[in-house]
């Protein structure tokens, strides 16, 4: 017979309350409440069954002190009868599959940590995998939830005595850390070499390496990055032939006197370096570093050490090091170990391995800090897979998938209100990237227990990932506008309510299949998530030679000069190309679409200031025009004119104000700087103008070409004091796409009951 039934209460918390510590936390808090009860996982987040006379005090507790890893949702209470009063308070063993929580992602090595592999304890000393509840691996090596040790990378290691200790004990900070482990029974680090394994400390061995001038593959938390020493121009120079990347940036790991040395961060740049996120944040130069890291550039992009692994290894060498993804420009990141010995053996000189499997790759996230805010340009490691929540309207949108672009490919799920977009992926023409994103697909599912009644895509059919979701969704599947859905993910990420009205949308960026079958890219769009206007555009020229003029920038300008009617300064500036043949192209209308890209117009301007070549990653002509640009005085008064005429915003005027420069000698930096801000001032004047009519409430940025602060700047301060909505936390690049979509067949779907 069971004994009176016992009031209570049934707490349910909602969040990012799985991996962060919450389950001791509440212990702890019941302790000094004097609840009794349970705890424990299950899909949906985090159960407490509770009972005591202090329950309201201890309910407040649950979000206002929560752990630092943790993000409280909800809170529902609901009453619960017990058969019996419990005897205390206990964590119970998780329940369930599947998942309606938030997974936590990986977080930076703390302090505590930091300063265990510092310190006196043998078992963790020097250890390269320390951690604890409030830092280390999740997402890198999680297989399934509820998170626990079984479903995680870490199942392969039995805990010694004393780790088992530290994570039964709800007073340790180690009490169920997952990953927990010590040189006793955790992972093992070791070098090798093309002829195995050599005895000795690892990272000794690698430092002795680097400081030879060698490239070593070190393997991180979300797959292998290439390192050599970053004050070493040889080393970097091998390192970029090695890897096929000849100019595209490359990031580097210091410590905080090397970043304050060599960059000038500021207040919000600290801020997010020592985020639990740790990204790579894109600052000013300080002090000089070979100029082979980041060719033309005004910035660098710099990490702290976010695992032990790495404090250890800059401890030791005491220099910055280049710390960019381990793979072949344009493939996917290598995170297995015979993987690595495969794919990287001709490009590195030895490997610092270990045997903690990772679960999926994840880049590195990238963002800068703008007089406007943070913007993220890539969201990976760290920020994935943080949910977000959507606006007001779309709590009852169907379950919805979207595939986002072809290019920085990424995957959007939404359920329960919230979406969760994936991490970075990639150019989705390699085929390792490609094999990644069907797995990505399938991962994500699995993980989140996702079961989509729509799948949306671009609107391009030639698109992968437009294949991909017509071979999974039939008759379901919707396909999206590319600029509505930079809008609507701009929208999303920002609150905006599904019924708030309609938004101006300035949309810039390289190219978009339009609704007309045109190939668009500089747009003023009007409308909300689930349809739009096109109200403005820059007027189309030609893509001589199509893809190609993608690649070469003085195609562009040929085109654009030529439109303009200056054919002899065309034919001045570019003597050596094959100008009659492109041209004669043109006339017939032969691979060379007319498109409104401003990435393109930016490519023109870049080759008619000097930017020789073609360019060796997407955006290269637009980034050195910008840094160009940037070290001109910030100057809006001297803008490069626009027409505006029946077939867009022309930019012949400005090509005449440009000539007019070059014969007076203006210097090529103020003349970048007159071409940002008369292109920001154009486009502008058109979406300031929909929000006076009141036929807009507010004017959102969105567009990779919006990943130029500079640009930003521009156009913010040319938008004056109309309400603006800005990317903060999705990638305003074809990145955040998915998300775009995603709100955009959902809300349809909405519309539609």
């Amino acid at each position: 017979m069971h004994g009176p039934l016992t009031a209570g209460l049934r707490i349910r918390v909602r969040g990012q309350v799985q991996g962060v510590g919450f389950r001791p936390f509440v212990w702890q808090l019941a302790h000094r409440f004097d609840i009794r009860g349970e705890v424990l996982n299950d899909p949906e987040g985090v159960l407490i069954l509770a009972h005591g006379a202090s329950v309201d005090p201890f309910v407040d507790a649950l979000s206002c002190e929560a752990p630092p890893l943790a993000h409280v949702d909800a809170v529902e209470i609901a009453d619960y009868r017990f058969d019996t009063i419990p005897a205390d308070f206990v964590i119970a063993a998780s329940v369930g599959q599947g998942a309606q929580t938030r997974v936590t992602p990986d977080a930076a090595t703390c302090d505590a940590c930091c300063d265990d592999i510092r310190g006196d304890d043998p078992r963790r000393r020097g250890y390269a995998f320390t951690n604890c509840t409030h830092c280390g691996p999740r997402f890198t090596i999680l297989n399934g939830l509820p998170y626990d040790r079984a479903r995680t990378t870490m199942a392969a290691f039995a805990m010694c005595a004393d780790c088992a200790a530290e994570y039964g004990d709800p007073a340790d900070r180690r009490f169920h850390a997952q990953p927990v482990a010590c040189s006793v029974c955790g992972p093992t680090l070791w070098f090798e070499d093309g002829s195995g394994r050599l005895d000795g400390d690892a990272l000794s061995l690698a430092v002795a390496k680097l400081k030879e001038g060698a490239v070593l593959a070190i393997k991180g938390l979300g797959g292998f990055h290439l390192c050599c020493d970053g004050t070493n121009p040889d080393a970097v120079a091998a390192l970029r032939a090695r890897k096929r990347r000849p100019t595209k940036p490359l990031a580097l790991m210091g410590t905080e006197a090397h970043i304050a040395r060599y960059a000038r961060p500021s207040k919000q740049d600290w801020l997010h370096l020592r985020a639990p996120s740790a990204p790579i944040v894109l600052m000013s130069k300080g002090a000089a570093l070979p100029d082979v890291i980041a060719p033309s550039q005004n910035r660098l992009g710099w990490m702290l050490p976010y695992t032990a692994l790495h404090h250890l290894l800059l401890d030791k060498i005491a220099v910055p090091l280049v710390m960019t993804s381990g793979n072949l420009s344009g493939e996917p990141q290598v995170i297995d170990n015979d993987e690595a010995r495969t794919m990287l053996a001709d490009i590195v000189d030895g490997f610092v391995m270990h045997d903690r499997d990772i679960a999926r790759r994840l880049d590195d996230s990238v963002l800068q800090t703008t007089r406007h805010g943070t913007m993220i340009l890539r969201r990976a490691r760290g920020l994935v897979p943080e949910t977000l929540p959507l606006p007001a309207g779309f709590e009852d949108a169907p379950q919805t998938v979207a595939y986002g672009a072809h290019l920085k490919s990424a995957i959007c799920l939404i359920k329960d209100g919230q979406a969760l977009l994936s991490h970075h992926l990639g150019d989705l023409d390699d085929a390792l990237t490609w094999d990644e994103f069907v797995k990505a697909d399938a991962d994500y599912a699995q993980l989140f227990d996702h079961q989509p009644e729509i799948f949306a895509c671009d609107l391009h059919p030639g698109y992968r990932s437009s294949q991909h979701a017509a071979e999974r969704g039939g008759d379901a599947v919707v396909e999206v506008q590319h600029h509505h859905a930079h809008l609507a993910a701009c929208l999303a990420e920002t609150g905006w309510p599904r019924k708030g009205g309609r938004v101006a949308g300035i949309v810039l960026d390289g190219l978009g299949l339009g609704s007309d079958g045109t190939i668009w890219g500089g747009e003023v769009l009007l409308g909300d998530y689930v349809g739009v206007e096109r109200r403005a555009w820059l007027r189309p020229a030609p893509l001589p030679g199509g893809d190609a003029a993608n690649r070469a920038p003085w195609r562009n300008l040929l085109a654009r000069l030529d439109q303009a009617g200056m054919v002899e300064v065309a034919d001045d500036i570019l003597n050596d190309a094959p100008r009659a043949l492109l041209r004669q192209a043109v006339e017939r209308g032969v691979n060379a679409p007319l498109s409104s890209s401003a990435g393109r117009l930016f490519d023109a301007f870049a080759a008619a200031l000097g930017v020789e070549g073609d360019q060796s990653f997407e955006g290269e002509a637009a980034m050195k025009l910008e840094a160009m640009a940037q070290r001109a005085p910030l100057n809006a008064e001297y803008a490069y004119p626009f027409a505006d005429g029946d077939d867009g915003l022309d930019p012949a005027p400005m090509w005449d104000a440009w000539l007019g420069d070059q014969m007076t000698g203006t210097h090529p930096e103020a003349m970048a700087m007159r071409f940002h801000a008369g292109l920001a001032q154009a486009f502008a004047a058109k979406a300031r103008a929909l929000v006076i009519s009141g036929e807009a409430q507010a004017v959102a940025l969105s567009g990779g070409c919006f990943q130029n602060a500079l640009l930003l700047e521009l156009t913010v301060l040319a938008l004056g004091d109309v309400p603006l909505l800005l990317h903060e936390k999705v990638p305003a690049n074809d990145g955040g796409l998915a998300l775009g979509q995603a709100v955009i067949a959902a809300a349809q779907a909405l519309a539609r009951r």
